[in-house]
């Protein structure tokens, strides 16, 4: 179970995003890891939201954005759509909603730490994303109460999640965490059967 922003924020960067070839080749070595050895996979679920889409018109340019023409919801579209079509994948979508226009911090922070200089180029859409914890918590209850798997392998540093994995372990099912580097709270370690907190390298 895979929390897509995460995964995207530890393996990607701004200048090199993370793309289906990278999200595939990453579960292939999550795999082998021993823990997991000889286990039989049930499935890759891999949690996102759909891409931007919608025209708003830019606050400080005028002009008017198609933001399903941009390079950004284009990558994440034909990323997604492989991802579908890779066998034993399952994608899992919340929203994606447009909530106005915001400053780039990096803006506010000048040389001399008393101007700024606002333009077009650091005011950038807000976007908001919904649905996507839920729809994790959703399947990992759903497939606790049905008895669909054992051991969850979850990919994310979130501790949002320690309630749907304490109902999960009171079924019976292990929670295995992959925080791939990222500092967790006590919880995470409290909670789960086995937190390993190797970063992609060490893997």
């Amino acid at each position: 179970m895979i929390d897509a922003g995460f995964l995207r924020a530890k393996l990607g960067t701004k200048d090199k995003p993370i793309d289906a070839e990278v999200i595939k080749a990453f579960v292939e070595k999550l795999t082998k890891r021993p823990e997991l050895e000889g286990m039989i996979l049930h499935r890759v679920y891999y949690y996102d939201a759909e891409p931007l889409t919608g025209i708003q018109t830019h606050p400080i340019s005028g002009e008017k954005i198609d933001f399903s023409e941009t390079d950004v919801s284009k990558r994440n579209k034909v990323m997604l759509d492989e991802l579908k079509r890779t066998p034993f994948f399952a994608v899992r979508l919340g929203e994606t909603n447009f909530r106005g226009w915001k400053v780039d911090p990096w803006a506010l922070k000048s040389s001399d730490s008393k101007t700024s200089s606002i333009n077009a180029y650091n005011v950038k859409p807000n976007v908001q994303q919904k649905g996507v914890d839920m729809r994790i918590a959703l399947d990992m209850s759903s497939m606790s109460l049905k008895k669909q798997a054992d051991i969850y392998a979850l990919v994310t540093g979130d501790s949002d999640f320690v309630p749907i994995i304490k109902f999960a372990r009171k079924e019976g099912r292990q929670i295995f965490l992959y925080t791939l580097g990222h500092g967790v709270k006590q919880t995470m370690y409290e909670h789960s059967d086995l937190l390993v907190p190797n970063s992609m390298d060490k893997l």
